[in-house]
């Protein structure tokens, strides 16, 4: 039986952060449920370029199928990545246009337009005054890859058309983030109990799905939480919204985020391509047994 590939940036030279920790006990736990794991590094600084990337990577005998865990790649390099790991019998469990279906909002959106709240996508902060006319403010405001609501409300909330500009302005600034678009959404007020830099922590939950399995969910905050279980009747709906959305996206391997509002309807907050993911609360390793049963 073939072991199913890991290549992963865990063991780079990098800054220490929460992010690299999640990712170094990620990789330890895969080790330890039958993964093949190497390593690569996160740019091509040293390397120069995809090929080297992996030189280290053995060819395999038959076709194997392979994950990336690391940090958010640009499409170009997800591209080289892919075919290089191909060059050795690699498969990754997305390719590069699967990649961009599941990471990048403005090519999920209108696959789940009907389970999260609408959104509508500006190139340019002069778009703004469009946003006024479609959306009600207070609106939640980030890139096409990632938001930064870690940083805060201030940094996702705009309240009015001017803070609305300078989110925009600040995000398009940020190319890793937005790749020259800014997504303003109607505001989802999510039931919560806590806050964070006065970010209300909703009820969310993570939950990865290869095609069409659940691989794992847990909640997707740290931390002592009375919102944070689910009745069987609760988690049977937060896992079938899920699979819907995994279904109608075309990518094979996704994280979807479901929250609950206030007024207790269940949505799909976004998706993410599954190697790119962090685990949140997931135990780690049922969820690499079972997607090890799946590959």
């Amino acid at each position: 039986m073939k072991r199913p590939l890991i290549l992963t940036e865990a063991y780079a030279q990098m800054n220490d952060s929460p992010s690299l920790r999640d990712l170094i006990h990620a990789t330890e736990t895969a080790k330890l449920s039958g993964f093949q794991v190497y390593s690569i590094p996160p740019d091509y600084t040293r390397c120069e370029n995809a090929e080297n990337a992996l030189a280290y990577v053995p060819e395999q005998a038959e076709e194997t199928p392979g994950l990336w865990l690391g940090f958010i790649p640009s499409a170009q390099r997800y591209t080289e990545i892919y075919e290089a790991a191909l060059d050795k019998n690699i498969r990754l469990l997305n390719t590069p246009d699967e990649h961009l279906n599941g990471q990048v909002f403005d090519r999920a959106y209108p696959y789940i337009a009907d389970l999260t709240p609408k959104s509508l996508v500006i190139q340019s902060v002069e778009e703004c005054e469009m946003i006024a006319e479609e959306l009600m403010f207070p609106v939640f405001v980030k890139g096409a890859i990632q938001s930064r609501k870690s940083k805060g409300w201030s940094f996702c909330v705009a309240e009015s058309l001017q803070e609305l500009r300078e989110l925009a302005t600040q995000l398009f600034a940020l190319e890793n983030r937005s790749r020259g678009k800014v997504i303003v959404r109607e505001l989802a007020q999510l039931r919560h109990t806590r806050r964070a830099s006065d970010f209300p922590l909703g009820r969310e939950y993570r939950v990865f799905v290869y095609q069409g399995h659940i691989v794992g969910w847990g909640y997707y905050w740290e931390g002592d939480d009375p919102l944070r279980d689910l009745s069987k009747e609760e988690e049977q709906h937060v896992l079938a919204l899920a699979q819907r959305a995994a279904e109608a996206l075309p990518s094979s391997y996704i994280s979807v985020d479901v929250g609950q509002t206030e007024a207790l309807d269940w949505i799909v907050i976004e998706t993410g391509d599954g190697q790119f993911s962090g685990y949140s609360e997931i135990p780690l390793l049922p969820f690499w047994n079972r997607l090890r049963e799946l590959l």
